[in-house]
């Protein structure tokens, strides 16, 4: 007997479920699509099966017996499930559904994958996304793994470009947030040199940011700053510029968002007489990586942001 229901068929408990719901066989009979005569063998059938009378017959219906009402409700839950796969499936291959791992560094994941996120959320509120923030190098060692679908970032000289798909993406700007109040807020347009003797607060060695303002220092004849704090942590900074006079190059998108309310007023931007540029990220996906609907969906959504800018 229980191997019986554990192999019930959904088209009997469809059946059980309608006979149950309606008190006629001929009405269950036609909301499953049968006939009569076949409804009435396939409960005989289960019956005979299962050794037990589901239903009563009386003379103005069929009520269930205690086997049969059992059988009724986790028919109704069996049928609920199956109608949620449906459609989850149905989202899944449509792009609807499913899930979506995606990574990016700083300024990227704010300009271009947040945005896109958003967007595809709004298209498929049951698509499950995850953001992951880091380095390049962490970021490419998961795709290596197979954790994330692609990744905002730049390739490492350390990995092999022929285990990646990559397309160019575009460059960051480099701009310069320092607390409100500071002594150099208001100035007009800097020279990168006339902050050479103040406090930095800078992204390890290795960072592109770092490196994009040591060339520029070098570039107007200066050392690297000889005042720095390394942190990569957004919320360090922040809680490192609120009391002091140091400063701190970030994107230009991570800026833009500190410097939009509410927190706009706590801090300021200095303004660079010369544009400070990072090298272009790139979309990169592990070579030969199968994308789901809905990471192609976003993949979309993020080459077209990165379109209009």
């Amino acid at each position: 007997m229980a191997d019986h229901l554990a192999n019930l068929a959904p088209r009997q408990a469809r059946l059980v479920a309608a006979i149950a719901e309606t008190g006629q066989l001929q009405a269950a009979a036609t909301a499953c699509a049968v006939t009569q005569p076949a409804a009435s063998r396939m409960l005989a059938d289960l019956e005979r099966l299962l050794g037990t009378k589901l239903f009563q017959r009386l003379p103005k219906g069929m009520a269930p017996t205690p086997a049969g009402a059992l059988l009724a409700r986790h028919a109704r839950r069996l049928l609920n499930d199956l109608g949620q796969l449906a459609e989850e499936f149905a989202d899944l291959r449509a792009g609807l559904g499913g899930a979506v791992r995606v990574g990016a560094v700083t300024g990227p994941a704010l300009g271009q994958l947040v945005p896109a996120v958003q967007a595809l959320k709004a298209e498929a509120p049951q698509v499950d996304i995850s953001i992951e923030v880091a380095p390049s190098v962490a970021l490419v060692q998961m795709l290596e793994r197979g954790d994330l679908d692609f990744a905002l970032a730049r390739l490492p000289a350390r990995f092999d470009q022929r285990d990646f798909e990559f397309e160019p993406a575009r460059d960051e700007n480099v701009q310069v947030l320092v607390r409100a109040g500071h002594p150099m807020l208001g100035r007009g347009p800097l020279p990168i040199g006339a902050l050479h003797g103040l406090p930095w607060i800078l992204q390890d060695r290795e960072a592109p940011i770092r490196r994009a303002i040591e060339t520029a220092f070098h570039d107007e004849g200066h050392s690297s700053p000889a005042d720095v704090i390394t942190t990569s942590s957004l919320l360090a900074i922040i809680a490192l510029l609120k009391d002091s006079n140091a400063v701190a190059p970030m994107s230009q998108e991570v800026l833009d968002l500190l410097l939009a309310p509410p927190v706009a007023a706590d801090f300021g931007r200095i303004e660079l007489n010369r544009l400070v540029t990072v090298e272009p990220y790139l979309i990169l996906r592990a070579r030969g990586r199968f994308l789901s609907r809905a990471a192609e969906r976003l993949l979309e959504l993020v080459r077209a942001s990165i379109r209009q800018l």
